[in-house]
């Protein structure tokens, strides 16, 4: 029962005091001018970070594959 009302107490306390913590982040966001292209920075490295790990793991096989018909062609 204790239990059930420590979870209680702390469910309506944090009901009432979300609304002053939502409000009061925007405080600390600092919103520049360089914002904006940090973010499109961001987003191009998060994009073209799979096609560059493809293109290196393609390469990659390639070589291996290579090396593997060049040793079977010895042979």
């Amino acid at each position: 029962m204790k239990a059930m009302m420590g979870r209680l107490a702390g469910f309506v306390s944090l009901l009432l005091f979300m609304p002053v913590a939502i409000a009061d982040s925007y405080r600390y966001m600092h919103v520049t001018i360089d914002t904006p292209w940090l973010i499109f920075l961001f987003l191009l490295v998060a994009v073209l970070l799979p096609f560059i790990l493809m293109a290196i793991l393609y390469w990659h096989n390639a070589m291996r594959r290579n090396a593997e018909d060049d040793a079977k062609g010895e042979e």
